[in-house]
């Protein structure tokens, strides 16, 4: 008899688990362009151009609905940095969880790096620091690109909080940090708490760990990697690949102010305040840092704010709040590639100017 009360409980477990699922796991509906803004004309001239430059493919979405989907939308591959945008996810989690104390300094939570290790100024950065990337930490990181290394200060330059500097060391600490709160892995995590609930439909949790110092590196085919560079420090960068329909859920997410279906995912507030423009590195355009977002700021000639990230200059997630629309742009640069930066400033300009 107990043994029937207990299949009966796990039986009825696993149907309200599926019944979850099954409404996270609606597929986006199609809408006429035209009838969401758009000119067909114009999305015709987007397609040639995007099918000579060499874009993989482009998602645009208006109020939850696709009105232009060039390319393989459901083939997963790097995103490069936009991994922050996806780590902003879980902070705000592990925040209102009462996990992580953003006001808690390196040095409290027992954060160190290989030689030359941290000084006792910058152990004193904290999580909300490194979240906006004004650590003042000028340690050499995993993933650091010749870009970025080229812009780096010398160590000491400027103490924790004083000064923006898009640093891939305080990313790289990011993902520890909520590893080490947590207890899990940044992966389980993003899949118990986004994919599964959005209902993302590629993305399963699939890692591994692989070394990035060595010659011919090989991308492996999982949901992500956390690549070493360990003559450089001692944490690694946490990779995600995803495809651009599931990467189009999540700016969904975003546009939701946090919710789906109903529920809660991502703190509202956690959303406002780290979509605010905090460090402008960019005046003469209106753009900013917040915490692991890019922001568009709103200006004389930009009457609302939005948000952003890309990866590699090329690929981009993007949250327009007042057209109600998302933007997925990828580049298979897991391969060999010919699209570039001016291309993607095109692309940018062709998708407002296919707007009526």
């Amino acid at each position: 008899m107990k043994t029937n009360h207990f299949l009966i409980a796990f039986l009825l477990i696993i149907s309200s688990v599926e019944s979850i699922n099954s409404q996270s796991f609606i597929e986006f509906e199609y809408a006429n362009p035209e009838s969401k803004g758009f000119s067909k004309s114009r999305l015709d001239t987007l397609t040639q151009f995007l099918e000579k430059a060499g874009s993989s493919s482009l998602l645009i979405l208006v109020d939850g609905q696709i009105v232009y989907e060039y390319g393989d939308t459901k083939k997963p591959h790097t995103i490069h940095s936009i991994r922050k945008a996806m780590l902003n996810s879980l902070y705000g989690i592990a925040i209102d969880d009462g996990l992580i104390d953003t006001t808690m300094t390196l040095g409290e939570l027992e954060i160190d790096d290989i030689d030359p290790g941290l000084t006792e100024t910058e152990l004193q950065a904290t999580v909300a620091d490194l979240l906006k990337s004004r650590s003042g930490i000028y340690h050499h990181a995993a993933a650091v690109s010749e870009g970025m290394l080229a812009k780096m200060p010398p160590r000491g330059t400027h103490k924790p909080g004083e000064h923006y500097y898009y640093n891939n060391w305080d990313f790289n600490v990011l993902g520890y940090i909520l590893e080490k709160r947590t207890g899990k892995k940044i992966y389980d995590l993003f899949y118990e708490q986004i994919a599964v609930p959005t209902g993302m439909q590629h993305y399963k949790a699939n890692y591994v760990s692989i070394d990035g110092e060595v010659e011919n590196m090989e991308i492996p085919d999982t949901d992500g990697f956390y690549m070493f560079e360990n003559s450089k420090s001692k944490y690694p960068a946490y990779h995600f690949r995803l495809s651009s329909r599931d990467m189009a859920r999540y700016a969904q997410l975003y546009l939701n102010k946090g919710t789906w279906n109903g529920n809660q995912i991502v703190p509202e507030d956690w959303i406002d305040a780290s979509t605010q423009p905090i460090s402008v590195y960019d005046p003469g355009y209106g753009i900013a840092y917040g915490m692991l977002w890019n922001v568009l700021m709103k200006t004389e000639n930009r009457s609302s704010r939005s948000f952003f990230h890309t990866g590699t200059g090329i690929h981009m997630l993007a949250v327009y709040p007042a057209s109600k629309m998302v933007l997925i742009h990828r580049v298979d640069t897991e391969n060999e590639y010919t699209f570039n930066k001016g291309d993607f400033y095109r692309m940018i300009s062709l998708v407002w100017g296919a707007r009526k």
